[in-house]
């Protein structure tokens, strides 16, 4: 896989990718206008629709597909820099689902499939929520 990442103006950078969507870039620090997300958070929304994606198919295959699904994230990164994600927690929250398939298709997908998980240097934990 190849992307290429091009400065703009400012802190401004532009990501495409084999997939020809572009993804802005900025930050509001430093010389930039906050036109984007940050990279740290372009990061950990890769990861969550990573394992988003997992769980849907999951849960699909599972004859449970969810009738909404939410993930919300939240990181701890180091004081000092390079300030790195130390730990992350992924909450799901799925509509619709037994929370034992909900539970099983969030395992499945941290252990075995999602590629971004397994990418990044950090301690990853979960929880899940069924709602209705």
């Amino acid at each position: 896989m190849e992307v290429r990442v091009s400065w703009h103006e400012g802190m401004r950078f532009v990501g495409i990718g084999p997939s020809k969507h572009a993804v802005v870039m900025d930050t509001d620090a430093v010389g930039g206008e906050g036109t984007g997300p940050r990279p740290v958070e372009l990061m950990l929304m890769a990861l969550g629709g990573c394992t988003a994606m997992d769980i849907v198919a999951i849960l699909n295959k599972m004859r449970t597909p969810p009738r909404s699904l939410e993930v919300l994230i939240r990181a701890e990164r180091a004081a000092e820099h390079p300030r790195a994600v130390k730990a992350i927690h992924l909450t799901y929250r799925a509509r619709g689902v037994p929370v034992e398939n909900l539970e099983r298709a969030a395992r499945l997908s941290q252990e075995r499939y999602c590629s971004v998980s397994h990418s990044l240097n950090a301690e990853i934990s979960f929880s899940v929520e069924a709602v209705g």
